[in-house]
């Protein structure tokens, strides 16, 4: 199977990007499968707190599930990348679904005890496929105009963040008219169907997509090991995740200090609304500024608004501001996964793009963590302040290199 030429490439638009021969049944796949990742961790909260009457040992079996699956978010994308999306999700997705399937009918059962589900959710979250970096691999095979690949990117990115909003709905909706543990076995049912769909789309099943004859390589990591570029797309994604896990608690924080715990729900909307603008918008735009110094200045720009919201007079003032942050979150991660693409070889792809998404997910998780010994102690604004600081201190640490970064290796798009 051939990519797309830049030179022949179509208007790169949204449509463009979805009428890539295949494109819509690979992406679709591939959301299918990621909306359980959207399911899963609500539903086993809730499935051990009725199973246990526990809110600990709800805490502490979550804490596990999130844990292995961040940690070992690398080795599975590098079985990706040295065995291909075939032999190795398939396996993963069918590990997965039975454990889920598993915890669904533990916590069902009162009398589990809380050592086996512990390490039922260890298991469990040490197998999920990676769908999102075999996703975004997939993107940059088939598209070689840096200017569809962007928007790819951003498309992919805020589906991404839709689906963790439509899977908590969907778990309300099954805990409403059946269990919690149903949430688990949904869970497994999409995250099997999701990947078997995907391995079975035309793009996977033609193996690796190779590259038109004559087309210059987009970025200069490709021909060689990881650049610069990785590392600096990763530190500035666990800077963003430290930043909106932080907030994250603030806002509650925030809303109850001013009586007004309804502002909390609209604030965690007016955030994902506002990726979802800010991602669009942001693929949309030709821009021709080197992707690390748009992704070193969307996270200063995040930074800066969140610190500017623990100002806001009111809870109603601060879900403002959230919605402006929000603006910058898609086109930082989507830019942190252009990056990190651009740094690396094909064969790296999977492992590079599960990278960014690990410090993310880890900077968030952290960072949540840290926050809440910070609530009480110190005044809220300062609080604000603080967690805005990692996204503002990657982003200068990483702008300075990137701006002395030699013309002749800033990557074609810079170029355009």
């Amino acid at each position: 199977m051939s990519v797309i030429s830049p030179v022949h490439s179509p208007a790169p638009t949204y449509a463009a990007v979805l009428r890539t021969p295949h494109a819509r049944r690979t992406f679709g796949a591939a959301l299918l499968g990621r909306l359980s990742y959207g399911v899963a961790p609500l539903s086993l909260v809730l499935s051990v707190k009725d199973g246990t009457g526990s809110y600990a040992a709800a805490g502490t079996v979550m804490a596990v599930f999130g844990l292995t699956g961040v940690l070992l978010s690398p080795a599975r994308a590098a079985l990706v990348d040295r065995f291909g999306p075939r032999r190795a999700l398939v396996p993963l997705a069918a590990g997965s679904a039975v454990l889920l399937v598993a915890l669904a009918v533990a916590t069902a059962r009162p009398a589990t005890p809380l050592v086996a589900l512990v390490a039922l959710a260890a298991a469990a979250g040490a197998l999920p496929p990676p769908l999102g970096p075999v996703s975004r691999a997939l993107w940059s095979g088939m598209l070689t105009d840096r200017n569809l690949l962007r928007r790819a990117y951003s498309l992919d990115t805020v589906a991404e963040e839709l689906l963790f909003v439509t899977g908590p709905l969907l778990v309300g909706l099954l805990v409403r008219y059946a269990s919690a543990p149903a949430g688990l076995a949904v869970s497994a049912g999409l995250v099997l169907t999701g990947t078997l769909a995907l391995v079975t789309s035309p793009v996977v099943r033609g193996g690796a997509v190779q590259q038109d004859p004559g087309t210059p390589e987009p970025a200069a990591g490709r021909r060689g090991g990881p650049g610069a570029g990785l590392p600096r797309a990763v530190a500035v994604a666990a800077g963003v995740g430290m930043c909106l896990g932080a907030v994250e608690l603030l806002v509650i924080a925030f809303a109850d200090a001013h009586h007004r715990p309804g502002a909390v729900p609209w604030a965690a909307a007016a955030l994902s609304a506002g990726s979802a603008v800010g991602g669009l918008a942001y693929g949309a735009v030709p821009w021709r500024v080197p992707t690390a110094v748009r992704l070193s200045a969307l996270a200063l720009g995040l930074g800066a608004v969140l610190a500017v919201a623990g100002l806001s007079p009111h809870p109603y003032a601060l879900v403002g501001w959230v919605a402006l942050g929000g603006l910058f979150v898609a086109p930082a991660l989507t830019s942190a996964y252009l990056l990190a693409d651009e740094s690396v070889g094909e064969e790296r792809r999977t492992r590079a793009g599960a990278w960014v998404n690990t410090a993310f997910n880890a900077g968030t998780t952290a960072a949540t963590a840290g926050a809440g010994l910070l609530v009480g102690r110190l005044p809220l604004p300062l609080c604000f302040a603080l967690a805005a600081l990692p996204a503002v201190l990657t982003a200068v640490g990483t702008l300075v290199p990137a701006r002395r970064r030699p013309a002749s290796v800033v990557g074609a798009e810079s170029l355009k």
